[in-house]
């Protein structure tokens, strides 16, 4: 009886230094996407080498796919330091891609936005975390309807439709604020499960699951909130 206590303790405080270096790690992600973005934004250098080369501009896009496509897949092969050094290096190339946002909208309306999504991520995660209903069907469909939602919006690339432009823009809010609690809920489970060198790399797996849920909720809001330097 003790033993099985002790190992149930010992698995709950793993599960707990899991989850923890999960937002430690996705913490660091956006602060290092928002400092590379800040920079850029404001270092002529910086602007001309990544928006004045459209070879540059869409090389650095091209290497994001394939970086956040190998970690997806192959992240729990990695030894925990390869992974952590690709996830950072993501966050670095999409704070080169994002760096554009700090020209186009008010440093004011960026702020509140982010902390908009903070106070959405936070309660969804909240929620994702604490309660028993199982959320996989929910992530299931988020996932199906973010397909749909990303060609629609390659469609609209050629057709500049308003109405789409905004169909897209509230569809993909619900999408990912579905997918930070279904997110959080996986993590959880996974975690609790987790030992030995896989727990790290099952922290930086949940960092970039939730990096990537905060980044577009952010982005997403921002087309809602957002006040551009140009108006």
């Amino acid at each position: 009886m003790s033993y099985s206590l002790a190992a149930g303790t010992q698995a709950e405080v793993r599960q707990r230094s899991i989850i923890s270096q999960v937002y430690l790690w996705m913490t660091l992600g956006l602060a290092v996407t928002g400092s590379v973005a800040a920079f850029t934004a404001t270092s002529p250098f910086m602007r001309s080498l990544v928006f004045g080369n459209v070879f540059i501009f869409f090389g650095i896009f091209v290497v994001q796919i394939i970086l956040v496509i190998a970690l997806g897949a192959a992240i729990m092969r990695m030894s925990v330091g390869t992974a952590t050094a690709l996830f950072l290096l993501y966050a670095v190339l999409m704070g080169l891609s994002l760096s554009g946002i700090f020209l186009e909208y008010t440093k004011a309306s960026l702020a509140s936005t982010f902390f908009i999504t903070g106070g959405t991520f936070g309660i969804m995660g909240l929620y994702g975390y604490t309660t028993k209903r199982d959320l996989t069907k929910i992530r299931n469909l988020a996932l199906m309807a973010l397909i749909g939602l990303i060609l629609a919006s390659l469609v609209n690339i050629f057709l500049h439709s308003e109405i789409i432009y905004w169909i897209t823009t509230y569809l993909g809010i619900l999408i990912f604020v579905g997918l930070i609690a279904a997110d959080t809920q996986k993590i959880k489970r996974m975690s609790a499960q987790a030992s030995g060198e896989n727990g790290g790399r099952l922290a930086i797996l949940g960092a970039l699951m939730l990096y990537l849920d905060f980044i577009n909720l952010f982005l997403f809001l921002l087309r809602i909130f957002g006040n551009s330097n140009n108006s």
